[in-house]
């Protein structure tokens, strides 16, 4: 079973999968689809009929807003901010208050392994790839490559990260080859939107 503290405001639609942890005052919206493994921390927001899929860490006061889709494993830090609307106002051109027919909600995507640093923002439309690592700060306006280290405002990709997290290191003598310290996989950039895993 999922396991929700009693100060977490988790609609009865929403579906939570097995072993999730629900912490204090956190929000889980209507249809949201929660997998199983995760943990939604302190102060977060998961939005209507946002989905995430199984092992994802949304830490205290991340706010996942809808139409996002997280993977399985994705990490999401404290604070961090996923988006939903292109042009965000609180009014119409003729000063009426706007509501939810009054805007098209664009979304997030989160792809297998990747993660998201503290106090980031991905702005929607955006997909972040798999493994992919926002630095912490960050402000990601472009789609993000599989493996790719981006940082900065606007973020750009500043070096490759493989599934350890840990950044890749060049292999020395190669021009296109990068090696993960921690596990000692290979990698070959094709592009430099492109990464791929090689066998030695």
């Amino acid at each position: 079973m999922p396991r929700i503290v009693d100060s977490a405001d988790v609609s009865a639609e929403a579906k939570i999968g097995e072993g999730t942890s629900i912490w204090h005052l956190a929000q889980v919206r209507e249809n949201a689809e929660i997998g199983k493994n995760c943990i939604v921390g302190r102060g977060a927001y998961i939005g209507e009929g946002v989905k995430m899929g199984d092992n994802c860490k949304v830490q205290n006061y991340a706010l996942v807003y809808e139409p996002a889709e997280l993977a399985d494993g994705v990490f999401v830090g404290p604070a961090a901010v996923l988006t939903n609307d292109l042009f965000p106002r609180a009014i119409n051109a003729d000063g009426s208050l706007k509501s939810a027919s009054d805007w098209d909600h664009v979304g997030v995507t989160l792809k297998r392994g990747a993660s998201v640093g503290a106090r980031a923002v991905c702005v929607a439309p955006v997909t972040v790839g798999e493994w992919a690592t926002v630095a912490a700060g960050s402000v990601v306006t472009k789609d993000v490559p599989d493996f790719a280290l981006i940082a900065g405002v606007p973020a750009r990709r500043i070096g490759w990260v493989g599934q350890s997290g840990v950044r890749l290191q060049p292999v020395e003598g190669s021009e296109n080859r990068f090696k993960c310290p921690k596990t000692g996989q290979i990698f070959e950039q094709i592009s430099d939107s492109e990464l791929r895993e090689v066998s030695e």
